[in-house]
């Protein structure tokens, strides 16, 4: 089995970069800013620091292990 010959260098559209010029693959479309900024958007909301948990009347865990103030009187 041989290998395919890769196409010729002058074969690749080329694209001005800040960084120097860059081949494109044929095929291959360029990330956009557009598809950059819908990727985003479409991202699930992460906070930006841990959340602390929610310690408030039914969802407080140690409320319920708390002994009761006044024990009832056996008969």
């Amino acid at each position: 089995m041989t290998r395919p010959e890769p196409p010729p260098p002058d074969a690749f559209a080329v694209e001005a970069t800040p960084i120097g010029p860059q081949s494109l693959v044929p095929g291959v479309v360029p990330i956009t800013p557009r598809d950059r900024l819908a990727a985003r958007a479409a991202a699930l909301l992460e906070p930006n620091r841990p959340q602390r948990p929610c310690d408030l009347g039914q969802f407080d865990l140690n409320a319920r292990n708390q002994f009761d103030l006044f024990q009832p009187k056996e008969p």
